[in-house]
């Protein structure tokens, strides 16, 4: 196979790499703490650099940022369940290398591993995997997903949504949370849905299976450094390892989401084996923005004129009744201004153009999208209906149950407009985050 077709999407790999300015253990660096994650220090700008003592101390259990990933030498829980489950993997090869370069892969026409990227097969030859997600069941229904992040410079783009009441599936990257665990809580907070990107964006069907599993494992068992959706809400991304002892813990999968995206939606049957084995579903699209390309080397052509076509593309065939039947999902990214931008812009027109725009749990109707259990998102009957709130309940030292919720405010005020520095929270019940977030940091003082 020839690999003009896919090399060309590395680049989108390095963009994500310099998108991020590394925050881990840098001495001199402003140092925030848990509250820290819902203020916004004096004359704080977007991607000004900071040390999160959670992270910068649990660096070292983690792989090397932006590498892809292997299972490190001491983690004995990681080990033991790739040993549990690596028998139930195909045996199916390694295609290509790292960085999307496929030149000499021969691949049958029959498409015997169900690979994505040759055939864009959705449903596995193997048996026991469910199928991919790449549409939505209802009507009329756009899945809303954005790749890539977290970005430092998304906040007017979190704005945006939030004025707009808009949800959205987030597919983040694990290196990325490392490198902005601030911004990963502010999709947390805003009440989007947070879900798995890998640990360093590189090609999934090219690495060795055990690797494959590391690239998972790092971004969605410990939610890159801890970062569980209830530990993010915690502020406790990196106080202590998930423990695989507990039996909740132990009965559930070892991942906190539910869904992934593998980058560049390279996955064949293999990487499809090992994603289930840590209870993770695969989703992919039927429509790509290729919002990415625009002011990279390697497509030194792309032009904005491309990327509004290409949604315009989808929007045509909405209006056409193309998804009167059963929805859609396209794939946009929160990896620069311009990706962020052209969503705003285009926004107003898929609103138009759509019934109902959800994250992707809420076009499944699956109410619980982390396996913890303790967040609850509305069914899909009532996130179009207007009822859009997130509600979380955590179970605190002494039994007790503390609530909290992110909703959208119909009418926000002109102060929640206003986009704030990279730790800004402007929701409606942001006194109440404060609140659960100093509780827990106390209840963290007593581990």
């Amino acid at each position: 196979m020839a690999s003009s077709t896919y090399r060309h999407r590395d680049m989108k790999t390095a963009l994500c790499v310099l998108s991020a300015f590394a925050v881990l253990g840098v001495n001199g660096l402003p140092d925030f703490s848990v509250t820290d994650a819902t203020i916004s220090p004096p004359g704080e700008k977007e991607c000004s650099a900071y040390y999160y003592a959670p992270v910068g101390n649990a660096v070292a259990s983690f792989p090397t940022i932006w590498q892809p990933a292997t299972i490190m030498p001491s983690d004995t829980n990681a080990q033991a369940k790739w040993e549990s489950i690596k028998q139930y993997i195909p045996d199916i090869a390694p295609k290509g290398n790292t960085d999307g370069n496929f030149d000499g892969v021969v691949y049958p026409a029959d498409d015997p591993d169900c690979w994505w990227t040759a055939t864009k097969c959705v449903t596995p030859k193997a048996q026991g995997i469910p199928a991919d997600i790449a549409i939505m069941p209802e009507p009329r229904t756009l899945g809303y997903g954005f790749d890539d992040g977290p970005n430092c410079t998304h906040n007017a783009f979190y704005d945006y949504l939030k004025s707009q009441n808009q949800k959205a599936t987030m597919f983040f990257i694990g290196s990325n949370v490392m490198n902005w665990p601030l911004e990963a809580q502010r999709a947390i907070t805003d009440g989007h849905e947070v879900c798995v990107h890998t640990w360093s964006h590189h090609y999934l069907t090219a690495m060795e299976s055990e690797d494959v599993f590391a690239e998972l494992y790092y971004t969605s068992s410990h939610q890159a450094c801890g970062w569980s959706h209830t530990n993010m809400l915690q502020g406790k991304e990196c106080l202590q390892p998930l423990d695989r002892n507990v039996p909740h813990l132990a009965d559930a999968f070892l991942s906190s989401n539910r869904f992934y995206q593998p980058p560049f939606g390279d996955i064949d049957d293999r990487v499809r084996a090992i994603a289930n084995a840590l209870g993770l579903r695969t989703v992919l699209w039927k429509y790509d923005s290729d919002d990415w390309q625009v002011g990279t080397p390697t497509s030194p052509t792309a032009t904005p004129q491309d990327i509004d076509a290409n949604y315009q593309r989808m929007i045509d065939d909405a209006q056409k009744g193309a998804f009167d039947t059963a929805g859609t999902i396209i794939l946009a990214h929160e990896l620069n201004d311009f990706t962020m931008q052209e969503a705003i812009k285009f926004y107003p027109k898929l609103k138009a153009a759509f019934a109902h725009i959800v994250p992707i749990a809420v076009g499944l109707n699956i109410t619980h999208p982390y396996v913890e259990g303790n967040t609850t998102f509305p069914t899909f009957e009532q996130y179009i209906t207007g009822s859009m709130t997130l509600s979380t309940n955590f179970t605190i030292a002494n039994n007790s149950v503390l609530s909290t919720s992110s909703s959208s405010s119909p009418s926000p005020t002109q102060s929640e407009k206003k986009s704030g520095s990279i730790r800004t929270l402007e929701s409606s019940n942001a006194s109440h985050l404060l609140l659960a977030l100093a509780v827990f940091a106390a209840a963290a003082a007593t581990l």
